[in-house]
């Protein structure tokens, strides 16, 4: 895949309803790219995900421009995780790089994640607006505080302390980012990356980036966000139980059983006080208690009994989650060993082979009644090769 020393670099451009920055803002990718070209050879993958505005009409204009450009397009609005897993089967580069066609994140940050992988060794390099160096720029408030704060959620769940976790802005080792069996179809496949990544021990890098939405403000009406809040919200949660679903149960299990046990020890503080009025009868003093305070007594067994069971749900979690990890990672590792030996197979196949000579058995001196004996023994009569 490499030419002249230049590895293939397929970068993958995602469009829904884009039609109002499409055109220009491919324009500006397209001209950064030429920058690299030195260093680098480049295919672009345009996604036209389902659009019902003129995005595929303008993205088939892109096509015929640019002869590195290749265009994909959904029947249907699948989502941005139908949209990478399409791009991802497609492309051929060493290196994926993942970026939105919105140019929220401008072209440079190309160069930046390109330099980094190549340096680092990594497969994958996250590009986060929130770690120390990186910047946020126009940006509405509620995206932006929606955006920060669920990543400070996901990045409390995940291991790794990385600070963005949902950005799409990316550079993947291409045939590592092949391999992966990916399951969804929206946003939370950018979460989903990097759990899957984690789990095969691949190396994760973060490098600051600067978030801009200028370029949207300036689009006005032409443009309008494809995220749904409530969408994202719920996508958010899902993906953090996912990293770490033991501490979503255990968790709330942990403190629901420390207040069962105020709850409790209350109403056994109340029982031993019922007892000298009860004659010291245990069963008159528990009537007491149930007469005079009978919500405590209910709560306090309805919370134990919910804790016991969030903190043996979370330890079933637990067992399951390593239970997947590990079952991800051998049908992983199966998955690359099998490519590995069709591989070979088809180029042991493709090179050509020098014929294989047999050697004749030397003939045997026999008598001619021994010679005519085996001739009759021929089917067609013939003389057999050791009575030639």
């Amino acid at each position: 895949m490499h030419a002249g020393g230049r590895p293939l670099v397929t970068l993958v451009l995602p469009a829904f309803n884009e039609a109002g920055v499409l055109e220009s803002n491919v324009e500006a990718v397209m001209a950064y790219l030429a920058s690299l070209e030195h260093a680098y050879r480049f295919e672009v993958l345009l996604i036209n995900d389902g659009s019902s505005d003129d995005s595929g009409p303008i993205a088939e204009r892109l096509r015929r421009r640019f002869h590195t450009l290749r265009l994909i397009n959904h029947p249907l609005n699948f989502g941005l995780g139908q949209a990478f897993k399409t791009a991802f089967a497609v492309s051929r580069g060493d290196y994926v790089i993942t970026f939105d066609v919105d140019l929220s994140y401008a072209p440079e940050h190309i160069g930046l994640l390109l330099e980094t992988i190549v340096r680092e060794r990594a497969k994958v390099v996250l590009a986060s607006a929130y770690m120390p160096g990186g910047k946020v720029t126009n940006v509405p408030w509620k995206r932006h505080l929606l955006s920060r704060w669920g990543n400070r959620f996901l990045r409390f769940f995940a291991r790794g302390n990385f600070s963005t976790l949902t950005c799409m802005v990316r550079a993947y080792d291409g045939p590592f980012v092949r391999r992966l069996f990916l399951r969804s179809t929206g946003m939370d496949i950018m979460p989903e990356l990097v759990q899957k990544t984690m789990i095969l021990n691949g190396r994760i890098v973060e490098v600051p980036a600067h978030l801009d939405w200028s370029r949207q403000l300036e689009a006005g009406p032409m443009r309008s966000s494809s995220m749904r809040v409530m969408r994202h919200i719920v996508s958010t949660l899902v993906s953090g139980f996912i990293f770490r679903p033991f501490v979503m149960l255990l968790l709330p299990g942990l403190l629901l059983f420390l207040f069962s046990i105020y709850v409790n020890a209350w109403v056994i503080y109340e029982f031993v006080h019922a007892l000298p009025g009860a004659d010291g009868q245990m069963h008159l003093a528990a009537l007491v208690v149930y007469r005079d305070h009978p919500q405590t007594l209910f709560i306090g067994t309805l919370s134990l009994v919910l804790s016991v069971q969030l903190i043996g749900m979370g330890a079933m979690s637990l067992q399951s989650a390593r239970y997947f990890k590990d079952t991800y990672y051998m049908g992983s590792e199966l998955r690359r060993q099998l490519e590995r030996a069709s591989l070979h197979d088809s180029q042991a196949m493709s090179e050509p082979r020098a014929p294989v000579e047999h050697p004749r058995p030397r003939a045997s001196p026999v008598d001619g009644e021994l010679r005519w004996e085996l001739e009759r023994a021929m089917p067609d009569g013939s003389p057999s090769d050791e009575s030639r």
